[in-house]
């Protein structure tokens, strides 16, 4: 498998280049030359066979000529170590709850493929891999965890300050080891901006070895198909094809999705749901791609202006708009709406939602108006910990603290507060 820039200036590269690289020569995000279509058989063969054969499957096609079968099985085994169990609300609802990793975030996922991966790569190179990363929350905890302590890589986080909660702030500033967090005097777009600015500097490249971990990064994007396919073979062969509902803030989680689909994944229909954020909505609307700044809100992994994953969705539909409508839908919601959202949802089924899932239920919701008959699975992509003061707040309740979150209460907080690219280049030479 190759994978080509999206920009179309950059030589195509194996998915080791592209992983180490995180982003093409030409800026262009990278691309697969090649999206295999699977027969209707093995769909239907999913609710029979193991997961974990059904991973391996799907994703050599994507590895190959890079990452052995064998290493393959046991980067999967870590990658998959963790429930993601499907819990119905109603007859027609359900949630797919991707929060019981070692962050309590669905990018434990695409974190734990991609510290495999690039552990694999760098057990032969004497050349240490910096992997700089921008958050607008949950990415930069589970980038932390997943790559802590990997030989020969080094970890730098960009996150917003003053626009992550306490418990985000906490799982990428404690660590240590070879982890290093960066408060940007800014927002996540402004961190963005650097790590890309980063990537194409031609003195870093001269010192460093740079990759990303968001999810531009093909090794942190493409993993994320897998709960997907996971929730499909929970809702068993006599259920129609689903309603997928996302919580969207950069863009990749949905995408992978859109992917697996492509490949032949049964699903129905697509919902982006985003919060004021709302720049994929509007271009769905009026065909123009507008973003506006970037507006703090209660779904912070959210707040993102200008979702860097969306090329991806276009290129998936060869920028064919009509193609593109007929199986995706965005909606945005704000802050009074999150929160009447998590309430209605406690109130009537006892059901602890985070902000980014109750965006999700809401897409669902709004969706299922126009489409009565269909079955719909929104994502819970946090727990609700994460945004404690929020939820217990809402709702009147205390929330008990897992075990995942309980040991880093008390750590100290080790962060460089910076505010320019400068700044940022000066920490990394």
């Amino acid at each position: 498998m190759t994978y080509y820039s999206l920009e179309h200036k950059a030589p195509e590269v194996s998915f080791r280049e592209a992983a180490l690289r995180g982003i093409a020569p030409d800026r262009g995000l990278y691309f697969p030359k090649f999206i295999p279509r699977f027969p209707e058989k093995f769909w239907q063969s999913l609710f029979e066979r193991d997961f974990s054969d059904v991973a391996c499957e799907l994703m050599s096609c994507y590895t190959e000529g890079s990452v052995p079968k064998d290493i393959l099985e046991g980067i999967l085994e870590a990658t998959l170590s963790f429930e993601f169990p499907l819990v119905w609300l109603n007859d027609h609802i359900a949630v797919l709850e991707l929060f019981h990793g070692p962050t309590m975030a669905f990018k434990d996922v695409g974190a734990a493929f991609m510290a495999g991966c690039l552990g694999y790569f760098s057990e032969d190179s004497e050349v240490k891999t910096t992997v700089l990363v921008a958050t607008s929350g949950d990415t930069g905890g589970a980038v932390a965890r997943g790559f802590l302590g990997v030989p020969a890589v080094e970890v730098v986080i960009l996150y917003p300050e003053g626009m992550v909660s306490d418990i985000q702030e906490r799982q990428l500033t404690t660590l240590g080891e070879n982890i290093r967090a960066l408060r940007v005097a800014g927002t996540f777009d402004d961190c963005q901006r650097m790590v890309k600015r980063a990537f194409l500097d031609p003195a870093l490249k001269e010192k460093q070895n740079l990759t990303s971990a968001n999810s531009i990064n093909v090794a942190r994007w493409l993993p994320q198909m897998l709960y997907y396919i996971k929730g499909i073979q929970q809702l068993g062969p006599a259920r129609e094809a689903p309603v997928f509902s996302v919580p969207s803030g950069n863009f990749g989680n949905i995408c992978a999705g859109m992917l697996a689909a492509r490949m032949g994944m049964p699903v129905r229909h697509f919902v982006a749901a985003t919060n004021v954020n709302d720049t994929v909505p509007r271009y769905m609307t009026d065909k123009s791609y507008a973003p506006r700044p970037a507006v703090p809100t209660l779904s912070n992994a959210m707040d993102v202006a200008d979702p860097s994953n969306f090329i991806r969705i276009r290129e998936l539909f060869q920028d064919r708009f009509p193609a593109l409508s007929s199986r995706l839908t965005a909606l945005s919601f704000d802050d009074t709406q999150t929160l009447q959202t998590i309430k209605s949802l406690y109130e009537s089924y006892r059901y602890v939602a985070d902000p980014h899932g109750a965006i999700g239920y809401l897409g669902l919701k709004k969706y299922l108006e126009s489409d009565p008959e269909a079955a719909g699975i929104f994502l819970e992509t946090a727990h609700p910990i994460k945004f404690r003061e929020a939820v217990e707040d809402c709702l009147g309740i205390s929330l008990q603290v897992p075990d995942q979150i309980r040991g880093l209460l008390h750590r100290e907080k080790k962060f460089t507060s910076i505010r320019t690219y400068e700044e940022l280049r000066e920490n990394l030479v």
